[in-house]
């Protein structure tokens, strides 16, 4: 089974672009990307994997936008570098939403290519 995928990356420092970047979907590249173990927050037809110690990261404001204008209710910050990516069949991995790219693009008037 395929295992690389389109993340739509959404840095915490506000200096690093938002983008999109192909990576191979396993364990350990997604720890390296969030600099430690993951967490994950689910949407309709995406989530988004986050350091799960966050605290001690810098605040991720364009990720918790991002995520509250795709529809989803944060109670808490986000913090440290957000990896979005699709659901795909059978509970794997797929590449992030054309939807999701879209918007991040409207929101951060950043053009992505996919």
């Amino acid at each position: 089974m395929n295992s690389i995928y389109n993340a739509l990356i959404v840095p915490a420092g506000l200096t690093q672009p938002v983008r999109l970047e192909t990576v191979d979907a396993d364990m350990a590249t997604l720890q390296k990307l969030v600099a430690g173990n993951i967490e994950s927050i689910t949407g309709r037809d995406w989530h988004v994997y986050l350091n799960d110690e966050g605290t001690r990261l810098p605040q991720n404001a364009r990720a918790e936008v991002l995520i509250r204008e795709a529809g989803i209710e944060l109670d808490d910050t986000l913090n440290g570098t957000a990896v979005f990516l699709g659901h795909g069949i059978r509970g794997h991995e797929s590449d992030a939403p054309r939807h999701l790219i879209r918007l991040a693009e409207q929101l951060f008037d950043a053009p992505l290519a996919a």
